[in-house]
């Protein structure tokens, strides 16, 4: 061992202390990271009133930083200093120009609390709103002008309104889009501009429109169709060359073609690029260093019709179930092109009710028919009583979904049996009624209607002696009237009535005669268990009346719950048509698809409880 040297000797007392620093130091080093890690925690509170307070904790930096690892108190500080100036111009965005805005960090609460006070003051209003009009004017001293009175009281910012950019920019695109709509699908703006006067609270607003030139429709043209007859288009199209451009032609159109059932998907535009094309092939022809030719006017836009074509084959299988008709198994099949025709087929089996059925669907005529033919056979038991219906029609329909008609002649052969009688005794009928159907729909939605009216009427009958047992006229109307009570409530009406005008009630098939109870009907009864009482059979009767009141509130949309009355009943006399009542709860869900009702109702004739399932609006 080698003795140590004085200057170690010296040292070695200053060694744990150096080493005690360096730890410290290290400890120090290491905290700092871990607090520059975690960033400067603080809370943000807005004091504005609504809506602005929720538009700056949308936008302001200060709330877009709030937990940001890497942000150091010095980067805070900087921040709030800076909010003022970005609130004020967010601010501006709503009217308001002359706001009052602080903003300051508050340590005195853990974590600190950044605070934003904001006074937006009075709001800039629209001084003025100077609407200048260019072009618009028809070419044909015999068409209507446009209504450029009419276009200023439809202007969207008006004098007096608070100025927000938001509804600036809304107010110049509808405005825009009121114009491009009819005649002049090339109108644009030229010129805008919004001069605000703080002190003034004022703002002085500009636009300047130009319609551009007239627009006439040109030629269909169809792209996509490859497996189907062009008449399923041209047939629906009542856009003829020189007609005025319109964009509701357009949507109308379109709208037609996606209800044929042809195409998956439709497209229907004004291709605006062929007038462009001619545009350019004009100044490329002009002379070089000549002035631009002037643009064509009036433009000629054809009619470009795209499509996509559903399968020609289509099969499908479904179960289901009704509180009505039990238990269902459904196989259809649809072929879009059966000798020019569309085949619609179907298999229905379910507990009370068995059916097949084939029709052959036309192409749509220009006129706007949609006529149809075909044959089918249906069975059912209910309520004591076997029928068996085989029916062979014609049918032309005609209108929209708000409005459809629609004229069917048939023959109908049926073979009824009752209730413990023999196979044997089964009463035969036939007849070849002619029906008239009309529907009329005024509904804020078709598949989740909480506002407007529905009504079916329906008359016809079998006047001739031809393949027919017993001559008779039937009548019968349905409705139901959506009433809306409160923003959650609403009132559902409903009501049918029937009658059957015959010589006598033989001979008449069944199909025609009238039963009331189900889920569609008298709730608390089951599915046409009101009518005329034959041996142990409730079979149908020549009147019908029923009616209801449902109120619906919805608690927790799109979920409900439903308390209704209902009352009717069916007879071969008038005096015997006395009500049965039903009443109960009901719960309801507006699912995707429709409607879904479950309903809890007592029939008060046959004192006891009946469970109603339905899905959709049936008519």
């Amino acid at each position: 061992m080698f003795p140590a040297s004085p200057e170690y000797r010296a040292m070695a007392p200053r060694r744990p202390r150096i080493l005690a620093q360096i730890a410290i130091s290290v400890c120090a080093a290491l905290s700092a990271g871990a607090a520059l890690a975690e960033g400067v925690a603080y809370t943000v509170r807005v004091d504005a009133p609504r809506p602005l307070d929720d538009l700056l904790k949308d936008n302001i930096d200060l709330v877009r930083w709030q937990g940001n690892p890497r942000l150091d108190l010095e980067q805070l500080q900087r921040l709030i200093k800076n909010t003022p100036e970005q609130a004020t111009t967010l601010i501006a965005t709503e009217g308001y120009y002359s706001p009052k805005v602080s903003a300051g960090l508050d340590t005195r609460e853990t974590p600190p609390v950044a605070r934003v006070i904001v006074d937006p003051g009075p709001p800039t209003l629209v001084g003025d709103v100077d609407l200048v009009l260019k072009g618009f004017e028809p070419l044909d001293p015999a068409a209507r002008p446009f209504d450029a009175a009419e276009l200023r009281r439809r202007w969207a910012l008006p004098v007096g309104q608070r100025f927000r950019q938001a509804d600036w920019e809304a107010a110049k695109r509808n405005l825009l889009r009121q114009v491009m709509q009819r005649r002049y699908p090339r109108a644009q703006i030229v010129e805008h501009s919004a001069t605000v006067d703080p002190d003034m609270r004022r703002a002085l607003l500009r636009v300047v429109l130009d319609s551009g030139p007239e627009a006439r429709f040109g030629a269909l043209r169809i792209e996509g169709l490859k497996r189907y007859a062009s008449t399923i288009i041209t047939n629906l199209n009542d856009i003829k060359p020189g007609d005025e451009y319109n964009e509701a032609a357009l949507q109308a159109f379109q709208a037609r073609l996606q209800d044929t059932g042809y195409f998956s998907g439709v497209e229907v535009s004004a291709d605006m690029g062929a007038s462009l094309d001619e545009q350019i092939d004009n100044a490329a022809a002009a002379a070089p260093g000549a002035p631009p030719p002037p643009l064509v006017n009036p433009q000629i836009l054809p009619v470009l019709v795209h499509v996509t074509e559903n399968k020609q084959k289509n099969a499908a299988v479904g179960l289901g179930y009704s509180t009505n008709t039990g238990a269902r198994a459904q196989v259809s099949y649809d072929d879009l092109s059966v000798w020019g025709l569309r085949l619609k087929s179907n298999i229905l089996m379910e507990s009370k009710r068995q059916s097949a059925r084939g029709d052959f669907y036309f192409p749509t005529t220009a006129r706007g028919f949609n006529d149809s033919f075909g044959a089918g056979f249906e069975r059912t038991d209910v309520q004591g009583e076997t029928r068996r219906v085989t029916t062979v029609a014609a049918r032309r329909a005609w209108g929209t979904p708000l409005l459809e008609r629609s004229l069917s002649l048939e023959y109908l052969s049926e073979q009824r049996n009752v209730s413990g009688a023999p196979l044997e005794d089964a009463i035969t009928s036939k007849s070849v009624p002619l029906t008239y159907s009309i529907t009329k729909r005024a509904l804020d939605n078709l598949l989740l209607p909480t506002q407007g009216y529905v009504i079916n009427a329906q008359i016809g009958g079998a006047l001739l002696p031809v393949l027919t047992d017993e001559r008779f006229v039937r009548a019968y109307t349905r409705f139901v009237d959506y009433r809306p009570l409160s923003a959650s409530s609403s009132l559902i009406l409903r009501g049918e009535a029937g009658a059957l005008a015959s010589r006598r009630k033989a001979g008449v098939p069944g199909t025609f005669l009238f039963r009331a109870g189900g889920d569609q009907s008298v709730r608390g009864y089951g599915y046409q268990q009101l009518g005329v009482r034959e041996g142990d059979a409730i079979v149908g009767g020549r009147y019908l009346l029923t009616a209801s009141a449902e109120y619906e509130y919805w608690f927790k949309p799109p979920w409900g719950v439903a308390f209704f009355y209902d009352a009717g009943n069916a007879a071969d006399t008038i005096k015997d048509l006395k009500p049965k009542s039903g009443y109960g709860v009901g719960a309801r869900w507006r699912s995707p698809v429709g409607p879904i009702n479950v309903d809890l109702a007592y029939g008060q004739a046959v004192k006891r409880f009946h469970l109603h399932f339905s899905l959709g609006f049936t008519f």
